[in-house]
Order: structure tokens, then C-alpha cells, then sequence
């Protein structure tokens, strides 16, 4: 009888387990491959970076400014991480991608796709008063363990243009509209070159939580998340999100991890959240 009673309570254990597991995610402007960044460029701290993506390893890491070269040495590094996303300058391979690497032996890809955050957005363009191409990438998953379905969008909006900004905000609403998943688990991250009261932000808001907000703990870290490689920044420039929809966050941090000799790891601090599917 004790037996089966231990047996009843281990079986209740493990089923809360399984439904409540814990999950996360991390938005990272890694910054592109630039000769000129000097001390900063992509050569000196491409190893540590790695090091501190697989020291927090998320679940879906999104990232922004990644040519293909950098994206495939990440790739290369890790062998649980697939990854999704083209070039913002041709569809393929060429320019920017804002690429979600996901843990695949967690989640299983359904669909994936990019769209350009402009009025045409299935084909390459530079949309309303942006100063280039941006793009969305997104995916639909499925959780290994609970069969749970998780949609993942990934952007880098335009640092010039506020109208491009702001519409580009509301064309991601529109897609998540259109693709009628507002009842399902969502993730919107990326590098959106907003504050917290800037239009766009308080646009997402109206659908989406601001997982800073949202999140059970309290230390979210610095205030910001832009440094500019600037070893005196406070880092009070919030610029970087992830936002959601139907999902518990309980960890929201702005990663200030450093290299080695105390330089930044990028120009931008990786957002990183813990989460239930």
C-alpha cells in the first residue's frame, strides 16, 4: 500500500514537472564583422561570446547583425543548435540575417520564414524612411517533451527611420494576426532601436507583455542595453526586448557578462529570459 502511494505521488511529481517545465531565450545584437571595431572586432570576441551563449545556452537564441560567416562559426560550435533565418540583402546568404538558433533536441521546427519590414514585404526592400533592408524572422515549434507549440519572431529595426520603425511594429502585429495565433505561445524579440516609450514599444504592448515587466524576479540587471563598446557607459539605452504572449516569464536579465579584459562581449548586452511551455 506505502509502495503504491509513493508510486501515485512520483507519478503527480513528475506530470507537474513535465507541464511546468522551464525554458529560455535570449536576444543578442552580436554586432557585425567589423575590421574597424578594433579591440571590439568580431575576431578578438567571437570565442567568448560563444562561451557565454553556451554558459546561459538558451532555448532560441535570437540574433541581429550576424553575416553568414559569423552565424556558421556559432553553428559550428554548438551540435543541439539549428538555426533559421536568410540575408536581408538578397533572401539567401548576403548581409544581415536576424537568425533564431533554437536547441533542437527541445524543440522541433513546424515552419519557418522572413519577411522584409516594409510595404512589400515578400520580396527584398527597403521599407517607408528606412536608411536599408530590415527583415523578421520567425518560426513555428513544437516542445519535445510537453508538444506544446511555440512561435518565435526575431527583428532588427531601423536605427534611422522612425516611421520605419513604428510600421514595422505594427506589420509584426499584423503577421501574428494573420497567421491567427494570438491564443498560442509567443516570443517577440530582437534589436528594435526604441526606448520604452517610444510608439513602436507601446504598440507591442497593446498585444504583447514586456517580459521585463512581466517577470517574477526583480533583478533584471543594468537599465539598458546598448553600450556602444563604451567601457564608461552606464548602459541606460534600452533598446533590446523580448516580448510575449501566453507565457509565464520568471527570469528577465540584461546580460552584462565581459571578456576576459573586461571589454564588452558586443555593443549591445544580450536579453535573456527564463520561461514555462
Amino acid at each position: 500500500m506505502l509502495l503504491k502511494k509513493y508510486i501515485i505521488c512520483l507519478f503527480v511529481v513528475m506530470t507537474f514537472i513535465d507541464v511546468n517545465c522551464q525554458y529560455s531565450a535570449m536576444s543578442f545584437n552580436i554586432r557585425y564583422d567589423n575590421k574597424g571595431d578594433e579591440e571590439n572586432w568580431w575576431e578578438y570576441r567571437k570565442e567568448e561570446l560563444v562561451e557565454m551563449v553556451r554558459h546561459y545556452h538558451p532555448d532560441f537564441l535570437g540574433v541581429q547583425e550576424g553575416l553568414i560567416h559569423q552565424l556558421r562559426f556559432i553553428d559550428d560550435m554548438f551540435t543541439k543548435y539549428s538555426y533559421i533565418g536568410v540575408g536581408r540583402d538578397d533572401g539567401k546568404e548576403k548581409g544581415e540575417f536576424a537568425a533564431i538558433f533554437y536547441d533542437s533536441t527541445q524543440f522541433e521546427l513546424v515552419e519557418s520564414n522572413t519577411f522584409w519590414l516594409s510595404e512589400t514585404s515578400k520580396t527584398v526592400s527597403v521599407g517607408w524612411d528606412a536608411s536599408m533592408e530590415r527583415i523578421c524572422t520567425y518560426g513555428s515549434f513544437i516542445n519535445r517533451r510537453t508538444k506544446k507549440k511555440i512561435f518565435v519572431f526575431n527583428a532588427h529595426f531601423d536605427h534611422i527611420g522612425r516611421e520605419s520603425r513604428r510600421k514595422s511594429a505594427q506589420l509584426i502585429i499584423d503577421k501574428i494576426s494573420e497567421l491567427n495565433i494570438f491564443q498560442e505561445n509567443i516570443i517577440v524579440m530582437g534589436d528594435f532601436n526604441c526606448e520604452p516609450m517610444d510608439d513602436p514599444i507601446l504598440l507591442f504592448t497593446k498585444s504583447l507583455e514586456d517580459g521585463l515587466i512581466s517577470s517574477v524576479m526583480e533583478d533584471h540587471g543594468p537599465e539598458g542595453t546598448y553600450n556602444g563598446f563604451d567601457l564608461g557607459s552606464r548602459t541606460e539605452n534600452r533598446i533590446d526586448y523580448i516580448f510575449t504572449r501566453n507565457i509565464e516569464v520568471s527570469k528577465y536579465i540584461h546580460v552584462n557578462d565581459r571578456r576576459e579584459n573586461n571589454l564588452f562581449i558586443s555593443d549591445h548586452l544580450p536579453v535573456y529570459i527564463e520561461f514555462k511551455n
